[in-house]
């Protein structure tokens, strides 16, 4: 009787260090690709807007089809700071391009892609020199690691997120 306790607790181990944790390993990589894959997605998204002063609808639907192609679903945030090209008279240095006197206001997601998809606007938001732009992604889905992680280790909660990446930079030119 002893014994063959023994050897099924031995065939469920081996089980275990079989066919668990190389899949764990397995899923952890496609993480860590997928990790990558929207890291530079972003980085390239950001840049695109700020080297060209514009952002369409274009660049952003190809954003989120490269970003998508990873097999999850992405919450995706992006911020425009504009400078204001009137920050008030009251000063008696009027030069808007001194570090500390600068004025800006915010565009967010939901003020950005309403813009975007203005036909009045064609799809594109002109930015200028001196603005700020940013974009996040963060997963909305569990992906696999994720699951096999909260099975066995219970480390990640259901509202958090493994793969993300955020980008954002001064728009270096004016666009037209």
């Amino acid at each position: 009787m002893g014994d063959t306790l023994i050897t099924v607790v031995v065939i469920a181990l081996v089980a275990v260090l079989m066919f668990v944790f190389p899949l764990m390993t397995m899923s952890d990589r496609t993480d860590d690709v997928s990790q990558l894959t929207v890291d530079t997605a972003t980085t390239e998204f950001v840049d695109n807007a700020r080297t060209t002063g514009k952002l369409t609808m274009e660049n952003y639907g190809k954003y989120v089809e490269n970003i998508s192609s990873t097999g999850n679903a992405y919450d995706v945030e992006m911020e425009v700071k504009v400078l204001d090209e009137n920050p008030g008279k009251k000063t008696t240095q009027a030069q808007s391009k001194k570090i500390g006197e600068n004025v800006y206001y915010s565009m967010y997601t939901s003020q950005i892609m309403d813009h975007l998809t203005d036909p009045v606007n064609k799809g594109v938001l002109l930015l200028k020199e001196g603005d700020i732009i940013s974009a996040s992604a963060k997963n909305k889905t569990s992906t696999l690691s994720q699951q096999l992680k909260n099975f066995f280790y219970t480390v990640a909660g259901n509202d958090t997120y493994s793969i993300a990446a955020e980008h954002a930079g001064i728009v270096t030119a004016t666009g037209k």
